[in-house]
Order: structure tokens, then C-alpha cells, then sequence
């Protein structure tokens, strides 16, 4: 029987110097017509498939059903015995992965089998979270088609609920780093990314006092340039439309003022305040309740304390340790986002 078999750049060779060790009567070819990341197997072991998966350099084993030249014709061809693998209560997908240059795309190979598939079967299509998948792996003159079962590893499931449900409406209060220039542009650069990756409500840059302007502008246009890294790879890497965060500067207690007046949620994080496992049950109830949540933020220094008599919650996210900088905003939402989705999973929503 044949195999794809797909590994990361540069590890084919490792991989299928190891695959020769585990098999007896097999061929292998590396890199098939210069294609990274693929080794081609044909061998007559018959738990070849099971001793592929000791090998940790292989990512995928594609086990190929059937092989034809890679023209539509020839790949439709097969659709009647594609479809005896489909029941018509199951939904189903085809994925074409094209390498070469062919007269037809990728996607008019999804389309006219998947068409001629769903003919024999009166099977569902259903390209998000199919039974099966039909793979069509074409490489240069040959394809090479499979059927696989429900993806093990998925990002996007219907069982994971999506974690802007509270990144949405959290506002981000963070105090400016000051210091060396070089440094608060740093500083700035890894908190601008960190704001973008989680796509909360908002960023405000909250000085406590009066400050060197030259200093908050460095760590302003670090924040500018983090923000902008992480939105570009975000525009490539999510099939939804992304926003940028919007980002403000305020003063610190106006802030505070301001928040507490229209009746937010107020998180402090410090090393003086209670553990999250002390506060728990009434943390993920409010966070589920409200309607904007507000976290400050220390920077060198930690929030004011005559700012914790304000605050619903002073938590202190890891006793003994005190996190630098750029890790407060990952670190408090991690943090908040696993008891928040506890919270969901008793109620039986998806936080819509």
C-alpha cells in the first residue's frame, strides 16, 4: 500500500531514514519531484500505518486509495468509488492540495467531485466540521486520494468556545513604561502585541503623574509598531475580518473615576491581593455578568494603593513571584479566560 507522508521542511530525510529502520519491503521517495515536506511510501508491511506513529518527525500519514494523472477527468473518474466510502446520512468535504502547474484549480476540483460525489451519495457537504474528508493530494502528473475521518487536531470546533466571548469587552488600563528610550519603545512593542493578539475592547495608556514626554512617546510608537506586527498576521491567519484595538491615553485616577462611576468591573492585579482560587466563584459570576470589564495594569511599579479601595477584585496572579512587564496582559487573561470558561460550560452556553 501507498502513503503521503508529510513532515515539516526539512525533516523528509530524518523521517524517512527512520521509516526504512521500521519497514521491510519498502520503497521511498524523498521529496517527490522536489516537493518539501513530503515522502511517498510503498511497502507491504502490514502494520506500517501503526509503526509510522512512532516516528515523531511525521506530522501526517495520508494512506492513498487511489492514484490516477492528475486531470479532472481522471480524478472524477473515481467518484463512484469515493462515494461507496460515504453513507448519506454523513456529511462530507473535499480539500485538493494542487503542486504543479495543471490546466485546471484547487477549488474546480472541490467542486466537480464534491458535486459528483453528492449525486451518488445524497450526502451533506459541510466544509467546516465534516465525518469525511476527501484528500486530493496532486503532485505534478499524479494524484493521490484518500479518505480521512474527523480531524484529532483542529483549531476551530463546535465543542471550544470562543474566547472573545470575553476579550471583547475587557479594557486594558496600562501604565507606561519610563525610563531609557530604547526601552519603553520595547516595552511598547511587546504590549502592542500582546493588546492586538487577544483583541480586547480597548488599551488606555494611564500615566499616575506628570512624565517625560519623549518617554511616553517611545513607548507609544513601540506600541504602534507591536499592534501593526500582530494585526498583519492576524488579517493572514483568521478567515473572519479583524479589527484593531483602539487606544487611548488617560490619567490613571480619572480613570478609575470614571470606570467606577458607570459601575464596570474593576481588576487590580498585585502581589497584595487575594489568589484567584480564593475568589473563584464569585470572580467567574461577575465576569460573566458584566458588561465591561476593566483590569489595571502596573508598570515597574505596581498599581497605587489607594487605587485597591475602588477595585472589586486585587488578585494576585502567581504568590511569590512578580511578573515583568509585558507579561501582566497575557498572564491576567489566561487567567481570567479559564475560570470565565468554567463559568460558560456550567451554564450551558457558548457566551453568545
Amino acid at each position: 500500500m501507498k502513503f503521503l507522508i508529510k513532515t515539516q521542511k526539512d525533516m523528509e530525510a530524518v523521517a524517512a531514514n527512520y521509516i526504512k529502520d521500521l519497514l521491510d519491503e519498502t520503497e521511498i521517495w524523498v521529496t517527490p519531484q522536489g516537493y518539501s515536506g513530503l515522502v511517498l511510501v510503498d511497502t507491504k508491511d502490514p502494520k506500517a500505518e501503526e509503526k509510522f506513529f512512532e516516528i515523531p518527525e511525521i506530522e501526517r500519514v495520508i494512506p492513498i486509495l487511489f492514484e490516477v494523472p492528475a486531470t479532472l477527468d481522471a480524478i472524477v473518474s473515481v467518484a463512484e468509488e469515493i462515494a461507496k466510502h460515504i453513507r448519506e446520512e454523513e456529511t462530507f468535504a473535499v480539500k485538493t492540495k494542487r503542486r504543479g502547474k495543471h490546466e485546471f484549480s484547487s477549488i474546480d476540483v472541490n467542486i466537480t467531485l464534491g458535486g459528483k460525489i453528492r449525486e451518488l451519495t445524497n450526502a451533506t457537504v459541510d466544509l467546516s466540521f465534516p465525518d469525511k474528508t476527501v484528500l486530493v493530494e496532486i503532485i505534478g502528473e499524479r494524484a493521490y486520494i484518500s479518505i480521512a475521518g474527523k480531524e484529532e487536531w483542529k483549531k476551530f470546533t463546535p465543542e471550544k468556545i470562543n474566547a472573545r466571548k470575553l476579550f471583547k469587552k475587557v479594557t486594558i488600563v496600562q501604565m507606561p513604561y519610563w525610563g531609557d528610550y530604547k526601552a519603553c519603545k520595547n516595552f511598547g512593542e511587546k504590549i502592542g502585541r500582546a493588546v492586538q493578539a487577544f483583541e480586547v475592547k480597548e488599551l488606555i495608556i494611564a500615566p499616575k503623574e506628570k512624565m517625560n514626554a519623549y518617554e511616553l512617546m517611545e513607548f507609544i510608537k513601540g506600541i504602534r509598531t507591536g499592534q501593526e506586527s500582530r494585526y498583519q498576521i492576524q488579517k493572514e491567519a483568521y478567515p473572519w475580518k479583524v479589527e484593531k484595538v483602539p487606544i487611548s491615553v488617560w490619567d490613571l485616577y480619572q480613570v478609575i473615576r470614571d470606570k467606577r462611576r458607570s459601575k464596570r468591573l474593576l481588576i487590580i492585579t498585585d502581589p497584595k491581593g487575594n489568589t484567584i482560587p480564593e475568589v473563584k466563584e464569585n470572580l467567574a459570576k461577575d465576569l460573566y455578568y458584566a458588561k465591561e470589564v476593566v483590569i489595571f495594569i502596573g508598570s515597574r511599579e505596581g498599581i497605587p494603593r489607594g487605587l485597591f479601595k475602588y477595585a472589586d477584585y486585587v488578585l494576585d496572579l502567581a504568590p511569590y513571584m512578580t511578573f515583568a512587564t509585558e507579561h501582566g496582559i497575557p498572564a491576567v487573561l489566561i487567567a481570567l479566560w479559564t475560570i470565565y470558561e468554567e463559568e460558560l460550560r456550567k451554564k450551558g452556553t457558548k457566551g453568545e
